[in-house]
């Protein structure tokens, strides 16, 4: 079902005596089955006669070396080869990368142009550049990650000329290209159905070591002895079970076992990864060097961090106040605390998933702690530090923060401290504690 202001666009267009298509993403999509968010439009109409055509509506120009108009919100671009009719859409269609993507649709006369089989090409799930695939690359080397995208999304498989293609020119990964764009991609990729067709790809052309080694490294890395599948298998399940609505958390997802090459030690005879979640550094570096957003980086880096954290039949109201602390202060939510959970459990071939009252009688122990109103930030202490100054007589110093902190641990272990009274009593036997350790007195008041 094509949408009216689309139709409207394309309708004006032809009735000014110009050509004008549906191209590219939208047809692909059309094929697919799939709602698209890739509305691009092409005519044989230049740019000044787009906007004298549509002069009442809302638009704007955008784009230097291929300026496009932006008509009501929809995309509408002029043919990449120049205007005029001769062997317009071909032209343009011929510059595009893959033959899925150079396929070009009137739903006015319901004609399909398709110079380079894309249809057939959909239908057998094949990833082809369109004519010579060394020069669609070398005009944009970021290809090459979109065409494992593409992969991912037709669940399908590269054409010999393409996955070769691929394999000759994964170096030009690392030259010159904005990494901002291969984040781009890579948050896209997180949105389809299984993104793990997506890693692999970039693992089966040589690409990942450019995106991501630390998850390279890990690609036949030995699960140990509570997995029955490597490292890599297991980073894939896990990502794959996590909500692609949720990109972030999916992809924290895919590496959030990255760690293990670092933390790998032999312990009678086994293969071990005690505390693998804390080392993040290679991941971080990897994301740092990608251009991803800081608070995407600090989202990942926290979950990575956190998802080895125990939540048992056996954890007691106490240990779920601390992980509920904890999550507080790495600005993580417990839902995608427990998603992750949910999904590591999921991806692990030795063990059986969490059945629904597992995962119900967990997420009560949190809520029975929720509900009471607990303290889970230092900042929820009903005591401030101005308070703490004047009952101590004492300036603002770094011994106010340390009381502060100690006050919290007494709190999460006992959350009914959490009243001013109560506080003001701990301060009094606690400001002592502090003189010594730090060699200098604090007075009452």
């Amino acid at each position: 079902m094509i949408e009216e202001k689309i139709h409207f666009i394309l309708k004006r267009l032809k009735d000014q005596g110009f050509q004008a298509y549906l191209a590219g993403g939208a047809v692909r999509d059309l094929f697919l089955q799939r709602k698209s968010s890739d509305t691009d439009i092409l005519t044989n109409a230049a740019i000044p006669e787009i906007k004298s055509i549509f002069s009442g509506q809302r638009i704007r120009i955008v784009g230097k070396t291929f300026p496009i108009c932006i008509i009501n919100g929809v995309e509408v671009s002029s043919g990449r080869a120049g205007t005029g009719t001769d062997g317009f859409p071909e032209s343009d269609l011929a510059k595009r990368d893959f033959t899925i993507n150079a396929m070009a649709f009137d739903p006015v006369s319901n004609l399909i142009i398709d110079p380079f089989n894309g249809r057939k090409d959909i239908e057998d799930r094949i990833i082809r550049f369109t004519r010579d695939p060394l020069k669609r690359i070398e005009e944009d080397p970021v290809r090459m990650v979109r065409a494992c995208r593409f992969l991912a999304l037709v669940k399908g498989s590269f054409s010999l000329s393409t996955l070769d293609a691929l394999h000759a020119c994964r170096d030009l990964l690392a030259m010159g290209v904005a990494k901002e764009r291969i984040s781009h991609e890579i948050m896209k990729a997180m949105m389809l159905d299984k993104p793990s067709l997506f890693f692999r790809a970039l693992q089966q052309t040589g690409l990942l070591p450019f995106i991501f080694p630390s998850l390279d490294r890990c690609f036949d890395l030995d699960g140990g002895i509570h997995h029955q599948e490597t490292v890599f298998e297991h980073c894939m399940l896990v990502g794959d079970a996590l909500p692609s609505r949720l990109p972030a958390l999916r992809l924290a997802g895919f590496l959030h076992d990255t760690g293990k090459f670092d933390a790998a030690t032999i312990e009678n005879g086994n293969l071990t990864f005690a505390g693998h979640e804390n080392h993040t550094q290679e991941v971080v570096k990897d994301l740092t060097g990608l251009r991803f957003a800081a608070k995407d980086i600090s989202y990942i880096n926290a979950l990575i961090k956190a998802h080895m954290r125990p939540l048992t039949p056996e954890t007691t109201p106490r240990a779920a106040r601390r992980l509920l602390s904890m999550l507080n202060q790495h600005g993580l939510s417990y839902q995608d605390f427990m998603r992750m959970r949910i999904a590591d459990k999921k991806g692990n071939l030795a063990k059986k998933p969490y059945t629904i009252s597992e995962i119900r009688f967990r997420l009560k122990k949190l809520f029975d702690e929720i509900h009471r109103s607990c303290a889970f930030n230092i900042n929820d202490l009903d005591i401030s530090g101005h308070e703490i100054s004047d009952l101590l007589n004492i300036t603002p110093s770094p011994e106010i923060g340390r009381l502060k902190e100690m006050l919290f641990e007494k709190v999460l272990d006992d959350p009914l401290l959490n009243q001013n009274k109560e506080l003001k009593k701990l301060c009094l036997s606690l400001a002592g504690s502090i003189s010594c350790n730090k060699n200098r007195p604090l007075t009452p008041g």
